[in-house]
């Protein structure tokens, strides 16, 4: 699913500027994981725009990861467009913490209406890995 979506030359969907394959793709494919926990927030936005599942439970915390929860994202990735993407504030996360938090807003289309998803993000790094620990959610429909 995520080379259907994605060419080597496509700008990746996190708004970086930066193309897919030298931005968030490697930490999506496994090939690099991301050193911030700002570029795992960036890395998970992109799966959940190209459909990438399995990278979205990996990169949970495992103490928060829950089975039950890859069906409901499999069937929110095949109706929901993700537009937009806004960092509003990285607090640590740098690759010498363990501990980070990120807020962002996340414009979205979908068949029940238009929206923004705002949250604030927390994360934790265990070895070289960032994973995604919990947050907290606005969900503003437009």
């Amino acid at each position: 699913m995520l080379q259907d979506q994605t060419s080597s030359d496509q700008l990746c969907p996190c708004q970086s500027g930066k193309p897919f394959n030298f931005c968030c793709g490697p930490a999506i494919n496994g090939s690099r994981p991301a050193k911030t926990a700002e570029a795992l927030m960036r890395s998970r936005y992109s799966a959940f725009f190209v459909g990438t599942v399995d990278y979205l439970i990996e990169s949970t915390a495992p103490e928060t990861r829950r089975e039950e929860d890859r069906e409901l994202l499999i069937e929110q990735s095949q109706i929901t467009n993700w537009t937009q993407l806004t960092i509003l504030e990285a607090q640590v996360g740098q690759s010498g913490d363990t501990e980070g938090q990120v807020s962002f807003e996340a414009h979205f289309e979908s068949p029940d209406g238009n929206g923004i998803l705002r949250e604030t993000s927390r994360f934790r790094r265990d070895g070289e890995r960032w994973y995604y620990v919990d947050g907290d959610l606005e969900l503003i429909l437009t």
